[in-house]
C-alpha cells in the first residue's frame, strides 16, 4: 500500500510518500481501506520532533496521524464478522499510522458512519468533535454569553461558532484574514473580525456594544490570547484548551480578583480521569453532526500532498479540519 513516512525530523517535506508494506491485522482488529485521514496540529508538533504536547515522540519510521476513516475489508480473530464492507471511522488514540491507504484498527474503538455522512466529515468529527464537545461541557454556553473565540475558523473554532450561536449567544470569532473573517460570517458569528489588524480588540469592544464580552474560548495563547482575556467583563470566564502559538496566556491571580474572573483548562486529566468518556464524547460527536448540529468545515488534501497540509496547517493557512483524502 501506499503510506505517508517520516524518516526524520524536522519541517514538512520529511514526509515521504512510499510504498509500505501493509499494517497486519491482529487479533481484535479490522482493516481498514482508509478514505479519509485527519490531520491535527499536534502531529506537526511530532513530525518536527518536539517533546512539547501530550504525546511521545515517536520512533522512526513512523506514520503519522491518528484519525481514519473508510471501509472494513479485514477482521481479525474474535471480531464479529458483520462488520465487514461498513463504513467506519476511528481514533486511534496515541498509536499513529492514520495517513495510510490501509490501516489496523481495534474493533473496540469503531464508529458505524452513516450512508449520508462523508468519511471526510466523520474523521473530522471523531477527534477535532470530541475535544470541542469537551471544551463546550466546560463552558456552558447559554443565551445570556458574549462569547469571544479566537481561531474561529479553525477546526474547533467553527465547531464553538455554531454552538454558541445554537446556545443563543452573541458570537464573536476573531480569524486571520479577509477569508478567513468571511468564513466566520458565513458560519453564523454575530460578528466577525480580523485579528490581523492592529485595533481588533477596540472594534470587538465596538460590536457587542453596551455588552460585555462573558467568555473567551482560546486555543492559540501568546499576545492574541491576552488581547482576548482582557476583553473579558466583571465575572467573565476564560476557557483554554491550547496554545498554537507557542505560549500559553499570562495571567496572574490579581488579574482574576479584581474583575471576579475565573480561568480553567478546557481538556487535560478529566478527559482519562472517568474511563468510557473519551468514547462517549466520540459518540455525541457523531451524533451532532448526523443531526446536522455540528458541522465541521473541512479542507482536503490528497494524501500524497501531505507536506503541503502541513506546511499550509503551520503557515496558519487552513479553514477547518485538514483532512487527508
Amino acid at each position: 500500500m501506499y503510506a505517508i513516512r517520516l524518516h526524520e525530523f524536522g519541517p514538512a517535506e520529511n514526509l515521504v510518500y512510499e510504498d509500505v508494506p501493509d499494517p497486519q491485522v491482529t487479533d481484535g482488529q479490522v482493516g481498514i481501506a482508509v478514505e479519509a485521514s485527519g490531520v491535527h496540529f499536534i502531529d506537526t508538533v511530532q513530525r518536527a520532533g518536539s517533546a512539547e504536547g501530550p504525546l511521545a515522540v515517536p520512533e522512526l519510521p513512523t506514520i503519522p496521524g491518528r484519525e481514519v476513516a473508510g471501509t472494513v475489508d479485514a477482521v481479525g480473530a474474535g471480531v464479529d464478522p458483520s462488520w465487514l464492507g461498513r463504513r467506519v471511522v476511528a481514533h486511534l488514540g496515541p498509536v499513529p499510522g492514520g495517513y495510510a491507504r490501509r490501516a489496523a484498527v481495534a474493533a473496540s474503538a469503531l464508529h458505524v458512519v452513516p450512508d449520508d455522512v462523508g468519511a471526510d466529515a466523520a474523521v473530522a468529527m471523531i477527534g477535532t468533535g470530541r475535544t470541542a464537545l469537551a471544551v463546550l461541557d466546560t463552558a456552558a454556553i447559554t443565551s445570556d454569553d458574549v462569547v469571544l473565540v479566537t481561531a474561529a475558523a479553525g477546526g474547533l473554532g467553527s465547531l464553538f461558532v455554531q454552538a454558541g450561536r445554537r446556545a443563543g449567544a452573541v458570537v464573536v470569532g476573531v480569524a486571520g484574514g479577509p477569508d478567513k473573517v468571511r468564513q466566520v460570517t458565513k458560519l453564523g458569528a454575530t460578528h466577525a473580525i480580523d485579528y490581523l489588524d492592529d485595533d481588533w480588540p477596540s472594534q470587538v469592544t465596538a460590536a457587542v456594544g453596551d455588552q460585555a464580552v462573558s467568555l473567551v474560548l482560546d486555543g492559540v495563547g501568546g499576545d492574541l490570547g491576552r488581547s482576548a482575556f482582557d476583553l473579558l467583563g466583571a465575572g467573565g470566564r476564560l476557557v483554554m484548551f491550547g496554545s498554537s502559538s507557542g505560549q500559553l496566556i499570562e495571567f496572574t491571580s490579581l488579574d482574576l480578583i479584581q474583575r471576579g474572573l475565573t480561568a480553567t483548562w478546557g481538556l487535560g486529566a478529566k478527559l482519562t480521569r472517568r474511563p468510557g468518556l473519551m468514547r462517549e464524547l466520540e459518540t455525541r460527536s457523531l451524533a451532532e453532526l448526523a443531526a446536522g448540529r455540528l458541522v465541521p468545515v473541512v479542507q482536503r488534501f490528497p494524501l500524497e500532498r501531505a507536506a503541503d497540509a502541513h506546511a499550509a496547517l503551520e503557515a496558519r493557512r487552513t479553514t477547518g479540519k485538514v483532512v487527508l483524502v
